[in-house]
């Protein structure tokens, strides 16, 4: 019988590199107020609190936002969401790199500047005192990597940050590493969570990047765990894209997720769904949650059902066999050296 929200409340997984426990599976918030192609809200705030709520009750603790999505509105929501609840119950990320202010180069980046106007707004908005988890959006090569770590330092002395961490720095986590050499090298506060884009047909990450996290015992969140829907079982090689699908609006999209080699990564996928009786999102979850490597990936949602769905992936177990099946059906960055 395929696994359903009310059969599973998710359990607690340690955040490497900072010793909180935090929940096995996250919930990721990008789509609140994303205004999408057609001029359409894809979240609006009350489908957001109904997210939110039906996160919890499944014993989800851990939400991951930025002071981007939806404008702020995002943040505004879930500080709103929060404030009839008790904040010390959740872990709460956010994230600063985007250019907020229209002609301010300064509203961009990690310069000191930025992070801690930065910080103030999206601490107001989410109307909590600290966020646990205040990542990099991406690396800033404009802003000197010392003077980048004394900042973020500063924010956790003063407590308004409790932990640091780096997002979407999948070629490049010698930046990472050095960072945290200039760190600890003068007592500041390292990065100790990464948080790549990760799943069965993005596998850029194996390799260096994950044998990095684990020899330096840091936390990896993955974003993009079902491939933007790709690997939900959405789109079939013989049929017609449907309307208003990711595929349909974008090439992007299309050349780098329709192609052969990934449907046949799916081919295996449906297999093994078949076998446990779970859909193909709850496979690829369960897939991603076995990895080496891998602490807690970030989940999304446009309704309660495909929530439901997804979280209850935590449910499902693979075999070895299983597992390895999956793995084989592409190949990772350094499978043929």
């Amino acid at each position: 019988m395929t696994p359903t929200l009310d059969e599973t409340d998710l359990g607690f997984v340690t955040l490497d590199g900072t010793g909180i426990q935090t929940s096995e599976l996250q919930f990721g918030t990008w789509r609140f107020g994303r205004v999408n192609e057609a001029g359409d809200i894809e979240i609006d705030e009350e489908r957001a609190h109904e997210l939110l709520d039906a996160y919890a009750d499944a014993g989800g603790r851990y939400i991951d936002t930025a002071d981007v999505y939806g404008g702020g509105d995002c943040e505004t929501w879930i500080g709103d969401w929060l404030a009839d609840r008790d904040r010390e119950r959740y872990t709460i990320a956010s994230k600063i790199y985007w250019q907020t202010r229209e002609g301010d180069p300064n509203s961009r980046g990690t310069n000191r500047k930025n992070l801690r106007h930065r910080l103030d707004a999206l601490l107001d908005r989410l109307d909590t005192d600290y966020v646990d988890v205040l990542y990099i959006h991406r690396w800033d090569d404009d802003t000197d990597a010392r003077e980048m770590m004394k900042t973020l330092n500063g924010l956790v002395d003063a407590g308004t940050v409790h932990y640091l961490g780096a997002s979407t720095l999948r070629p490049n986590a010698w930046k990472v590493a050095r960072a945290n050499e200039i760190a600890r090298a003068e007592g500041w506060e390292p990065f100790t969570v990464l948080q790549p884009r990760y799943n069965l047909v993005d596998r850029e990450i194996e390799g260096d990047y994950l044998e990095f996290a684990r020899q330096e015992g840091l936390a990896v969140c993955p974003w993009s765990p079902l491939g933007q829907g790709f690997l939900t079982g959405k789109y079939d090689r013989d049929a017609a894209l449907p309307e208003a699908s990711k595929a349909a609006a974008s090439t992007r999209f299309r050349e780098s997720y329709l192609t052969e080699e990934n449907f046949a990564v799916h081919d295996e996928l449906d297999r093994v769904a078949d076998e446990v009786d779970a859909s193909p999102a709850q496979v690829a979850l369960a897939w991603l949650r076995h990895r080496d490597g891998v602490t807690t990936p970030i989940v999304g949602a446009r309704t309660v059902d495909q929530l439901a769905e997804n979280l209850a992936a935590a449910a499902v177990d693979l075999s070895d066999d299983q597992l390895e099946r999956l793995t084989a059906a592409k190949a990772g960055p350094y499978d043929a050296l």
